[in-house]
């Protein structure tokens, strides 16, 4: 009787770490193993999957992705100048121009030039829009209930405590320097 044994096939991680290390191999795992990848593969299709949800939670009031996105930013930073506005919401001037274009003219948000410069347009929450944002929070937290089952009160702080660290290292990778406050912006 003969037997096989398979060798697992290894993959070289390259990372790129602070300091000299940079861009070095590290480890070599057996694909098997290799559950980073996995874990990248499940974050983006949770992340996919939640934002096509959540367009179904919102179908009935009429916003899509891109105005639901800006309406929610500027619910924790109203006043925003519209250049720094598309900078974080990482989208090109002329892209939020056109979202903030269709969104005043729906009475959402307006654009009143800043005290200070009068080139700089900054961009407000109207009556409408807080409105229309108490209705995505109550749609957002029926979503979250449903996509929790199964976890307790403790398992879900868990989770928002290990997401947390995990969005601190990539902003700290990334070499950005938000806020705590800031890390729980979706």
């Amino acid at each position: 009787m003969v037997s096989v044994v398979k060798k697992p096939t290894v993959s070289v991680v390259q990372v790129a770490p602070a300091g000299d290390q940079r861009g070095k191999p590290l480890a070599r795992i057996p694909d098997e193993e290799n559950w980073d990848q996995r874990l990248g593969f499940l974050m983006h299709d949770v992340s996919r999957l939640r934002r096509s949800v959540f367009d179904e939670f919102m179908k009935p009031l009429g916003v899509t992705r891109s105005q639901w996105w800006v309406l929610a930013y500027l619910s924790r930073h109203d006043g925003m100048i519209q250049s720094d506005l598309a900078s974080v919401l990482d989208l090109g001037k002329a892209a939020l121009g056109g979202l903030i274009d269709r969104l005043e003219a729906a009475s959402f948000i307006e654009r009143r030039p800043d005290p200070a410069d009068r080139r700089v347009k900054r961009v407000y929450l109207l009556s409408k829009g807080n409105q229309i944002v108490k209705e995505m929070r109550v749609r957002s937290h029926a979503m979250s209930e449903r996509m929790l089952v199964g976890l307790d009160l403790e398992q879900r702080n868990q989770l928002a405590e290990m997401l947390q660290a995990v969005k601190r290292n990539l902003l700290l990778m990334k070499g950005d320097t938000k806020s705590d406050d800031d890390l729980d912006e979706d």
